[in-house]
C-alpha cells in the first residue's frame, strides 16, 4: 500500500551526523516502499538528506513551502510536486490534508509544534492517523515523560496515549505507519 508520509524534521546542517545518518534511514525505507514523503520543502538540514534518499530509492516527494522562506532561496527544487502556501498555517493544513500519516525526526521548535499540532487534532477527532515519534538514541526521552505528567495530573487522559507512539527505529516506524487500525475515540474533555 502506498502512503503519503508527512515527515516533520530540523532543518538544520549544524546537527550531529548521526541525525543525517537517521534521516537517509528513514528516506531510503520510504523510497524502497514506494512511499511519497511530504514534507516542509526545504534544501538544508535533515529535510534536505530526507527528500534526496526517498528520490534515490524511488519514492516521490511533495514539497510544501510558505512563499517568505522560499524567496530565501531554500526550497527544494528538485521535488516531483511544489506547493507554494501564504504562510505558516496554510503549510501545516495543506500537509495535514495530503498526509496518510505522520512522522517526527529529531527537531527543534518548528518540529515540536508541528507533531503537536498533529496530536490535538487527532485528539479533537479531526483526524484519525498514525502519529509517530522516532526516538532515536533517546532523543525524545524527556517529551514521552512530559506526556506521562499530563496524564499523571489529568491534563490528558490514559487513553490519550493511543493517539500517538514514541518508536526507536525507522523501521519500525514505517511498519507502524502501513499498520496502523485506526483508533476508537474518546471523549478529550473531564467532567467532574
Amino acid at each position: 500500500m502506498n502512503m503519503n508520509i508527512c515527515v516533520f524534521c530540523s532543518s538544520s546542517d549544524a546537527v550531529d551526523n548521526k541525525y543525517f545518518n537517521l534521516a537517509r534511514s528513514l528516506g531510503i525505507l520510504l523510497g524502497m516502499n514506494h512511499h511519497t514523503l511530504v514534507y516542509g520543502g526545504a534544501n538544508v538540514g535533515l529535510m534536505n538528506m530526507l527528500a534526496k534518499s526517498v528520490q534515490e530509492n524511488g519514492g516521490k516527494v511533495i514539497a510544501v513551502m510558505p512563499e517568505f522562506i522560499e524567496i530565501k532561496g531554500l526550497l527544494y527544487t528538485n521535488a516531483d510536486e511544489i506547493i507554494i502556501t501564504k504562510d505558516l498555517r496554510e503549510r501545516k493544513k495543506t500537509m495535514e490534508h495530503l498526509a496518510d500519516a505522520f512522522v517526527a525526526l529529531p527537531g527543534g521548535f518548528g518540529t515540536l509544534e508541528e507533531i503537536m499540532e498533529i496530536i490535538t487534532l487527532k485528539q479533537l477527532q479531526l483526524h484519525n492517523k498514525p502519529v509517530i515519534f522516532i526516538n532515536y538514541d533517546h532523543y525524545y526521552d524527556k517529551l514521552y515523560e512530559l506526556f506521562e505528567q499530563f496524564i499523571t495530573e489529568h491534563f490528558a487522559k490514559a487513553e490519550n496515549r493511543k493517539y500517538y507512539q514514541f518508536i526507536d527505529n525507522p523501521e519500525n516506524a514505517v511498519t507502524s505507519c502501513e499498520s496502523y487500525q485506526p483508533v476508537n475515540f474518546i471523549d478529550k474533555w473531564f467532567k467532574v
